[in-house]
């Protein structure tokens, strides 16, 4: 009875393992395909727009993730003016936020 109740933590173990891993991969894909908001800008290097005044865009790959966070949640909130970056914050989640910044930190 002992084993059993072993193999059963065992096997109950191994399926979260397995699903957490299929969820973080599943998660990871759901993350890339919110960035398509973002590469129409931020994407292209050396890309320049002339809305609302010409500059160029800044590269968001690499960014610290704090920063990137709290540039976001600042155009969500007006503290920052951008009329497009002011638009697309508005759409985006706490966790959405958190999720975007962790992914171009790491790029």
């Amino acid at each position: 009875m002992k084993k059993l109740a072993v193999k059963l933590v065992f096997a109950v173990g191994l399926a979260l393992a397995i699903s957490g891993g299929a969820h973080a991969a599943s998660n990871a894909e759901e993350v890339k395909s919110k960035t398509s908001m973002c590469e129409g800008c931020h994407g292209i290097e050396g890309y320049r727009t002339a809305y609302p005044v010409a500059y160029h865009v800044p590269k968001l790959g690499g960014q610290h993730a704090v920063y990137l966070e709290k540039a976001l949640r600042d155009y969500k909130s007006g503290e920052r003016n951008h009329p497009t970056m002011k638009g697309i914050a508005a759409t985006l989640s706490d966790k959405d936020i958190e999720e975007l910044a962790a992914y171009y930190a790491g790029n």
